[in-house]
């Protein structure tokens, strides 16, 4: 092999963390709800910039795991699948970016980081196989699911906007969710699907606050 062809997928890998993590993403589809929503009392608003926050860090993960997965997949069809989905996430990354100016904030710190441990994991299931890396995304993105469901919950029924962006996201993580169990992806049992979920848990608790 080329030395060529040995750094592409690096090179690759390394744009599209810094695009996801440093550059101002750009939406292909218009970011949910109505703009000129009316203002949010003070305690609202900061409810909301948090756990908005948090859904932002949730999708520069979300980036990492799918470019890691994509970067190491064995075959074609399922690397074309994760970047498909990638690029909807990338959606997701814009139109929550958008959401936390709209609301006087900024996103987490530790984007880097986030981003760093996500495209580990992702790298690390998808050396196990297509069929675990795609059981790691179904998983995932039935995690996700719950976690937007507890954020609505807890988010304010005035914040309309913030809400269309989340329940639009949701509709497409369960889309995701669906297709890699279509595509072949392995039901993990109850200690991994706990492992997953308390990995996750130390980025939406930290990331509420950083």
């Amino acid at each position: 092999m080329s030395a060529d062809r040995l750094f592409e997928p690096l090179l690759l890998a390394a744009d599209r963390a810094l695009r996801s993590v440093f550059a101002e993403t750009r939406a292909a589809r218009p970011t949910p709800g109505a703009q000129d929503a009316a203002p949010l009392p003070e305690a609202d608003r900061r409810q909301s910039a948090s756990l908005m926050r948090v859904n932002h860090a949730g999708e520069v993960a979300a980036q990492a795991l799918y470019h890691g997965q994509a970067a190491f997949a064995r075959a074609g069809r399922t690397r074309d699948m994760l970047l498909r989905a990638a690029d909807e996430e990338a959606d997701h990354l814009a139109w929550c970016e958008q959401r936390l100016r709209e609301l006087g904030s900024r996103p987490s710190l530790l984007n880097p980081l986030w981003y760093a441990g996500s495209f580990a994991l992702g790298a690390a299931a998808a050396a196990l196989g297509d069929r675990v890396s795609l059981g790691f995304v179904a998983e995932t993105e039935r995690q996700v699911e719950g976690h937007i469901d507890s954020h609505l919950e807890k988010m304010s029924p005035d914040d309309t906007r913030s809400r269309a962006i989340l329940e639009s996201m949701r509709s497409d993580e369960i889309q995701h969710g669906q297709d890699a169990l279509d595509a072949g992806g392995a039901r993990f049992p109850a200690p991994v699907r706990d492992a997953m979920k308390n990995t996750a848990r130390v980025m939406t608790i930290t990331s509420y606050w950083i």
